[in-house]
């Protein structure tokens, strides 16, 4: 358990760390399901962004408040109603797009409220995500897919080829996208489907 504990804790620090890089300085920032807002901070203090964030657990809220940090409390799958479009520079939404209820409006409202959108979730697509369910006939657990079926927050697990499609169907233009696997970028990656089969975990740059 410490040790699967490490291992999050290191996959989260390199999420942060692609995310921090690209995004540019002095930047107005919405980071959507923030959590305790780790990366919030990591962009204000780094990037110098002016931020806030959304998340939908009180104790997250109150953590993130406890450090300084403009946060509130609410569930992005109502909505973004109380932002202009266009008023962020960035909307963030890292490891949560899965755990939402309606993704495909969750990231149309974050393409109206920013002029760039950062997404980041695991890839189901994953070759060891494939071979745990083919051999073992179960649902696949790992450091990025940690949870039971009957207790996973995880409501809409996806691959990066559904992600493509998904954009290609809405004319979503990706400008960047980032490809991790067990702790390390992906710099070279040859075709769409061999990054699918050894990507644990993408990171995509997308607006409209």
């Amino acid at each position: 358990m410490q040790q699967f504990e490490l291992n999050k804790k290191e996959s989260l620090h390199l999420n942060y760390s692609v995310i921090t890089e690209n995004i540019e300085k002095n930047s107005k920032v919405l980071d959507l399901g923030c959590g305790s807002g780790e990366l919030l901070e990591m962009l204000i203090k780094k990037k110098q962004c002016v931020g806030s964030g959304i998340d939908i657990s009180q104790q997250n809220v109150i953590e993130s408040i406890q450090k300084g940090l403009s946060i509130v409390q609410g569930d992005i799958d109502e909505g973004l109603k109380e932002f202009t479009d266009k008023e962020y520079d960035y909307v963030i939404l890292n490891q949560t797009l899965q755990s939402t209820e309606k993704p495909d409006y969750v990231i149309k409202e974050m393409l109206r409220v920013g002029k760039k959108v950062v997404v980041s979730f695991p890839n189901f697509g994953y070759w060891r995500v494939r071979f745990y369910l083919f051999f073992k006939g179960r649902m696949p657990k790992s450091k990025m897919l940690p949870f039971n079926w009957y207790d996973t927050p995880n409501i809409h697990l996806l691959t990066v080829e559904d992600f493509f499609d998904f954009c290609k169907e809405r004319n979503i233009k990706i400008t960047k996208s980032v490809y991790i696997k067990r702790g390390k970028i992906n710099k070279n990656p040859i075709t769409k489907l061999l990054t699918n089969l050894f990507c644990e975990e993408a990171i995509f740059i997308i607006q409209k």
